[in-house]
């Protein structure tokens, strides 16, 4: 049971809060116990168009974009503050919302939100523009300058982490915002408008409006008036984002799906590398789109590993969120649950040897399922090739590093990929070959704000996190001011 009270939701807009103009509410479930929390507003093409055009008025009347960077970094370093106050009752928000561990919410969840409205708080007076050589008789010089009103649309498994990605960058720059979470978990989006507007971020600035992909997603990414798109979520919808986008040649940044390769060669500390296998395929339940579900094994520590995986999985701790010990909780939905099943059921149809696992869990009605491990899949298995997002590991062996190389880019994804050697010039080497965005060597899933991140082939395009982020959300304008 939460220790504060949680309202309906509401849609918040040009600094308001107001229900949808039909009416229509959408229930949220706590997937520990597949019961209902409580209700948020559904906003329809109407309320998602006034959100838009309160993020204009805001952005063409000054209120945020003509603040100085210095002035707009004060801001978001109050957000981050604000965020750490709270974080014990805004990690409790984000585990009964997605179902994730009230552990793991506190300290990773709360504490990257902190840190990236933190780090995007520091650069936001490094906007700067250069001065351009040229042979006129001239002075050239650019400019950097937001792009207008961006709308950020943020997916089930990481609402509050995803959410600040997009939104430190995006107000960094002197851009407004319209904030679509996923229908699923819409809980964090709407207490940190409230909290970005007491740390003073002005009203219409940010604006998030609740709902359905298909009826307030689309609608917001259609609206002539947005003038970037923000987006992490699967492939298939991601595919449809770019194309729609591209038909009003609106710049998109797709952070997309993944199937990442975990190689472990046999001069590896095997200690070491478990628990970094673990965790890159048990983190977040296995609902993250750069972890490590394909694992990748020199044939000559294969049986090696598979025994001390085969010991260790079962011995992670999965239950009640709420519980300080528990290191996986629920699927964030029954119909993640089921996909995971059928995936499952699928491998062994295709032969493959369920080392540990392969079965939910019945636990307080909730959608549990236990972390997974199988082995004896062909490479062309669509359990092995497709993006399953839950707490399942395949496991494959290899011969040499070309052959490791060749399995781990075999997949149509490129988003993360892992590699545990001790050899520091093999994990250069094979970390140049790689296809994916991030290459982690000898740990997984090392995050920070200053590291940019994000995906090649169909993971998608655009970065995530650095400096690199913060110039996605600007366009360069040239000045060039005759000398004669």
């Amino acid at each position: 049971m939460t220790t504060f009270e949680i309202e309906p939701g509401q849609l918040f807009i040009g600094g308001q809060w107001r229900e949808a103009a039909d009416g229509a509410r959408t229930e949220v479930v706590d997937p520990s116990r597949g019961t209902v929390v409580t209700t948020v507003a559904e906003a329809g093409a109407a309320d998602v168009d006034a959100a838009v055009r309160a993020a204009r008025e805001a952005f063409d009347g000054g209120a945020w974009p003509g603040l100085s960077g210095r002035e707009r970094g004060r801001v978001l370093h109050r957000v981050a503050e604000l965020i750490r106050e709270r974080a014990d009752e805004i990690a409790e928000l984000e585990s009964l919302d997605v179902g994730k561990p009230i552990s793991l919410c506190k300290a990773v969840d709360v504490t990257n939100a902190a840190n990236d409205y933190e780090y995007y708080a520091s650069l936001a007076h490094s906007l700067e523009g250069a001065t351009r050589d040229t042979p006129l008789n001239a002075l050239a010089y650019t400019r950097r300058e937001p792009l207008g009103v961006v709308a950020a649309i943020t997916p089930f498994n990481f609402p509050l982490i995803l959410a600040g990605s997009k939104l430190g960058p995006a107000l960094a720059a002197g851009n407004t915002v319209v904030h679509k979470p996923a229908d699923e978990t819409p809980l964090s989006a709407l207490y940190m408008a409230r909290l970005l507007q007491e740390a003073g971020v002005p009203d219409g600035v940010v604006n998030v409006v609740t709902g359905t992909g298909p009826v307030t997603g689309e609608a917001l990414l259609r609206h002539r008036g947005v003038d970037k798109v923000a987006f992490t979520g699967s492939t298939a919808i991601g595919r449809h984002v770019a194309a729609t986008a591209g038909e009003a040649l609106k710049p998109v940044t797709m952070e997309l799906g993944g199937n990442a390769a975990h190689i472990v060669f046999e001069d590896a500390d095997l200690e070491k590398a478990v628990g970094a296998i673990i965790k890159g395929f048990v983190f977040n339940t296995g609902q993250f789109c750069m972890g490590g579900p394909r694992l990748l094994v020199a044939r000559s520590v294969y049986s090696t590993v598979l025994g001390i995986l085969a010991d260790a999985v079962p011995g992670v701790p999965v239950g009640d969120p709420r519980r300080p010990e528990t290191v996986v909780g629920p699927m964030a939905g029954e119909k993640h649950l089921k996909k995971v099943e059928e995936y499952v059921d699928l491998a062994r149809k295709e032969g493959g040897r369920i080392v540990c696992g392969g079965e939910r869990i019945d636990l307080d009605g909730g959608y549990y399922y236990a972390p997974t491990v199988i082995a004896d899949l062909p490479n062309d298995s669509r359990v092995v090739q497709d993006e399953i997002f839950g707490p399942v590991l395949t496991v494959q062996p290899f011969d040499s590093e070309d052959e490791a190389v060749a399995l781990a880019n075999s997949t149509p994804y490129g988003l993360a990929s892992g590699v545990q050697t001790g050899n520091l010039a093999r994990a250069h080497r094979v970390a140049d070959r790689l296809q994916a965005g991030i290459v982690w060597v000898n740990d997984w899933a090392m995050l920070d704000p200053a590291v940019p991140f994000g995906g090649v082939k169909d993971s998608g395009f655009g970065r995530e996190y650095g400096p690199e982020a913060l110039a996605a959300y600007t366009k360069v304008k040239s000045v060039v001011v005759s000398l004669d």
